[in-house]
C-alpha cells in the first residue's frame, strides 16, 4: 500500500488524516465484489455531476456510502476493543502520533 498503515491496521493515513480501513475480517471474494460495487458507485457520482443530474448524483452518493459501511470503512467500527473511532482524524491528534511522527519523518518527502 502507498498510504502507511497503523499498527493496528484499523487506518491508513493520506497527507496527515486517519481513514478507516475495510474490515480484516472479510473474505477476499466478498471484499472484491464490494470494492467492485463501491468503484461502480464512484463511477455513477461522476456521471451524475457531468450530466448535471443532481437525483442520480444523490443515489449515487447513497450507493458509495452503504458500500463503504459494508466494507467497514464507515458505520459502526469493526473491532470491539472499546477504541474510539478516529476515522477522519488528523493523525498528529490521536494516539497514534508519536506512530506518525516516526514515520513521517522516515518517509520521503514526509507526509
Amino acid at each position: 500500500m502507498k498510504h502507511p498503515v497503523t499498527p493496528d491496521g484499523r487506518y491508513f493515513v493520506v497527507r496527515g488524516r486517519l481513514w478507516r480501513m475495510s474490515n480484516p475480517k472479510l473474505d477476499e471474494t466478498q471484499r472484491s465484489k464490494l470494492t467492485n460495487r463501491l468503484m461502480s458507485a464512484r463511477r455513477a457520482v461522476r456521471a451524475a455531476k457531468t450530466a448535471n443530474d443532481q437525483s442520480a448524483e444523490a443515489a449515487a452518493h447513497r450507493a458509495v456510502d452503504d458500500a463503504k459501511r459494508v466494507l467497514g470503512e464507515r458505520g459502526p467500527v469493526w473491532w470491539n476493543d472499546g477504541s474510539p473511532d478516529l476515522n477522519r482524524h488528523l493523525a498528529k491528534n490521536t494516539p497514534y502520533a508519536e506512530w506518525y511522527g516516526q514515520i513521517g519523518r522516515s518517509r520521503p518527502g514526509g507526509t
